[in-house]
């Protein structure tokens, strides 16, 4: 996605700007930063992949590093999510692509975040999607994946411990049969932190951020790996990122 229109400013400038307010609190701030980037000309994607996104990455590292605390993570969160909310209306709608994908998430509120601004792009790049958001039973989830036959199931911002649960979920709708088609891709959480889990627990396809996985997601099927051969790895690996990660 070109930088159109947001070239005519400093774009570290802005998020750097943003980032101040939304730590702050500053409601009313961040809305005028948006406000007066969209008046730019720049499209509403490259807002989502460009200033959202980073920010929300940004967000999350320093709260890992313990340099803000949980009410400053929180807050700055929900101003996040009330903007992006805003403008979702706006995204433009592409042509239909005749695809479908279910996105999921693990329950908290950046992942949350995360998963939907996925959902808002892939909508508007032509998908027909259903946003599952977090803490759906895996039961449900397998039901819903053969009623709605996607073509991907994403799985957005699992953590350490959610891991195990992702490479059940993806062994038995295989194991089941019930969509035969379907690929897993998985994206954020412990999955941006451990390079090559996602490869080892199974999934078809990986990607960083929300702007990669526009461009993942259609990508031609490939073999998998020897599973047993990758869970053993996997599991080790999960392992170490528990002992480690909050």
């Amino acid at each position: 996605m070109a930088l159109k229109g947001i070239r005519k400013m400093n774009l570290d400038e802005i998020v750097e700007n943003y980032l101040e307010k939304l730590l702050d609190g500053n409601r009313v701030g961040c809305r005028s930063i948006i406000g007066e980037t969209l008046q730019t000309g720049t499209p509403v994607s490259t807002i989502y992949t460009e200033l959202f996104w980073p920010v929300m990455t940004e967000l999350e590292r320093l709260y890992r590093g313990h340099r803000i605390d949980i009410i400053t993570e929180h807050m700055a969160t929900r101003i996040n999510r009330s903007l992006v909310d805003q403008l979702q209306s706006k995204l433009p709608r592409g042509e239909p692509r005749g695809l479908k994908m279910i996105i999921l998430c693990a329950d908290d509120e950046p992942e949350e975040l995360g998963a939907q601004m996925c959902a808002d792009l892939f909508e508007s790049d032509g998908w027909e999607v259903r946003f599952l958001g977090g803490g759906v039973p895996h039961d449900e989830v397998m039901i819903m994946i053969a009623k709605f036959q996607p073509d991907i199931v994403f799985i957005y911002g699992a953590k350490p411990s959610g891991a195990p649960g992702v490479r059940k979920l993806m062994d038995t709708v295989r194991d089941i049969g019930s969509c035969p088609k379907v690929r897993f891709m998985l994206s954020g959480g412990v999955f941006n932190r451990a390079e090559g889990l996602w490869e080892e627990i199974g999934a078809d396809l990986f990607a960083p951020t929300a702007k990669e996985a526009l461009k993942v997601a259609l990508t031609d099927r490939r073999a998998l790996p020897d599973k047993s051969r990758q869970r053993r790895k996997a599991a080790r690996k999960i392992e170490s990122m528990e002992a480690v990660t909050p």
